[in-house]
């Protein structure tokens, strides 16, 4: 048994088992219903029926996989079908998408999964045109919550954009994609800081991609972490940070757990494929799970799929199970797996899946 050093007091009484992963799961073609296009799936076979999550929770049973608590989706994206492009919401010139990632394939996807909402994060695919996905989290008011991006124009024109973004439009979070920063700026910039801030003083988290590795950009989070401890922080797809297997990727993992000392930081355990070496269900990640709930606590993780990208890898349902099958080779309690399948980023949103 790992002990560890906890952020809350967590029940330790319910643990996963290990599982025997060759009979358990296979893959499985899906249609898009628009496009008909296959799509990668996976699921497990049936296994005898057990009591339901609820009953489980109340009396202490075991399963993994099975949550009394809502489970939310912490991270991904929405863009327009074709059609919706050409009538309504066209793509950013050069940033046409090659999946299909309309709302309906979404909800259909979360319906077969048991997923119950999702935090949508704003995608490159239209930019800075937000109207899209205005859309859709005013449609779905109780499913989604939105998670716009950070516009970062030496004019400090984004700043005033962020504030109507969340106070009319009703978003809840913003990214920073520090390379759509101007050309040899840093996050750290006056309009970063201004941006920073801003999002402190309107109650909502900043996102961060280090899809180039986050050693590129630690010495920025950090800056702003300390120069505004309000703004809370969450470090998307686990910072991209891998498995280590050199010196470099083990001081990058490093930092980000040193980044734990901010009770500010947020870790989204989203985008598995990406960070994983091996494919689905991804088991190479349970060392970092294990370290990460050890330096955070599980209430300071969230599950994040990064749909559609992760359809064609293992299937959207795929994207939830793995985090099962990780957290049995730890393991981790069935409670603390629940914080990080939703109540999580319940806590950070409140009121956001009703």
């Amino acid at each position: 048994m790992l002990l560890r050093k906890r952020s809350m007091d967590l029940p330790r009484t319910m643990h996963a088992q290990p599982l025997k992963m060759a009979a358990r799961v296979r893959p499985l073609l899906c249609i898009h219903p628009h496009t008909s296009v296959p799509v990668v799936a996976a699921f497990r076979q049936k296994s005898p029926s057990k009591p339901s999550a609820a009953k489980m929770a109340a009396s202490g049973t075991e399963g993994g996989a099975s949550f009394s608590a809502k489970v939310i989706d912490s991270h991904l994206h929405v863009w327009a079908s074709p059609a919706e492009a050409e009538d309504k919401y066209p793509y950013f010139p050069g940033q046409e998408p090659t999946l299909p990632g309309d709302v309906d394939f979404l909800l259909q996807c979360m319906d077969e999964a048991g997923v119950d909402g999702a935090l949508i994060v704003q995608p490159i695919n239209h930019k800075f045109d937000h109207s899209l996905v205005t859309s859709i989290i005013k449609k779905y008011p109780t499913k989604f919550v939105g998670c716009c991006l950070a516009n970062p124009a030496e004019d400090g024109s984004g700043i005033e954009k962020l504030e109507q973004l969340v106070l009319k439009d009703g978003y809840r979070a913003v990214r920073f994609n520090p390379y759509l920063w101007p050309s040899g700026q840093k996050m750290t910039n006056e309009v970063g800081q201004a941006l920073f801030s801003k999002a402190g003083e309107l109650g909502i988290p900043v996102g961060f991609m280090c899809m180039k590795g986050l050693n590129l950009h630690i010495s920025e989070i950090q800056e702003l972490c300390k120069e505004f401890p309000s703004t809370v922080v969450l470090l998307d797809h686990l910072a991209f940070c891998k498995p280590p297997l050199n010196d470099e990727e083990s001081h990058a993992f490093s930092e980000l757990l040193r980044l734990s000392r901010y009770p500010q930081v947020y870790v989204k355990l989203s985008a598995l494929f990406r960070v994983s070496r091996m494919p689905f269900p991804f088991l190479d990640l349970s060392d970092l799970l294990s370290k990460l709930v050890t330096h955070f606590g599980a209430n300071r993780i969230m599950w994040g799929s990064d749909f559609p990208f992760v359809v064609p890898e293992c299937g959207y349902k795929g994207a939830k199970d793995a985090v099962s099958l990780i957290a049995e080779q730890v393991p981790i309690a069935s409670s603390e797996l629940e914080w990080i399948m939703g109540r999580t980023v319940m806590k950070l949103f409140p009121n956001g899946w009703l």
